[in-house]
């Protein structure tokens, strides 16, 4: 029997309601990692992971955020960014002008200089950030279209593992799993950066 034979069967079986086929772990398969959320040896790993992937991560104090935030925009010439309606006041930067996403159309998203979320958990040993649409978060289509995101990822909110992850997570809700920049290769491995996407992806993570 094949994995796709396998996977249409448990969908068979769903659909007619009878109960769940068996879950076979492979071996050696985590479902937890050995250190706590927020754990300074994850956020240092997620660090290290997010760098390979290209995006630039910074530290600061859940009271420097607006403050971090705000430097990361001026640095690169950022004028206007699109904010999600919950995102927390204390985070937005000065300096720049804030448009609150009240379902704004995709061509005023694609002139925009760039999106300031909040994110629902962070996987260390991945190098990946999740968004799940909530109020800080926003609606996936402001965390795709703009060519910069800045994401603050809060300590406590760093795991382990994405079996972890997926225990915070509601699976009905629309998720977007971002490990760097937006890249895709092409047949000779010519990396293109920003096809599905922002280009450059930057990180805060707080002490909060």
């Amino acid at each position: 029997m094949t994995a796709r034979d396998v996977v249409l069967a448990r969908l068979r079986a769903a659909l007619a309601g009878a109960p769940p086929a068996p879950v076979h772990h492979r071996p050696g398969h985590r479902r937890q990692g050995e250190l706590p959320p927020g754990h300074p040896e994850l956020v240092d790993l997620l660090a290290e992971r997010l760098t390979d992937y290209r995006a630039q991560v910074h530290r600061a104090t859940e009271a420097t955020v607006a403050d971090t935030v705000a430097g990361i925009l001026a640095a690169e010439g950022a004028a206007a960014v699109v904010v999600p309606p919950g995102l927390p006041a204390g985070w937005r930067p000065g300096g720049v002008e804030l448009v609150v996403d009240d379902d704004l159309p995709a061509d005023r998203l694609a002139e925009l200089d760039g999106v300031v979320t909040a994110a629902a958990v962070a996987v260390a040993e991945t190098g990946t950030i999740v968004l799940d649409a909530a109020a800080d978060q926003g609606r996936r289509l402001i965390s795709l279209l703009p060519d910069r995101h800045v994401c603050v990822v809060r300590a406590e909110q760093v795991v382990a593992t994405v079996p972890e992850a997926l225990a915070r997570l509601t699976p009905d809700r629309p998720l977007t799993w971002i490990s760097g920049p937006s890249a895709t290769s092409d047949i000779e491995l010519n990396r293109v950066e920003g096809v599905h996407g922002p280009r450059r992806l930057h990180v805060v993570v707080t002490d909060g």
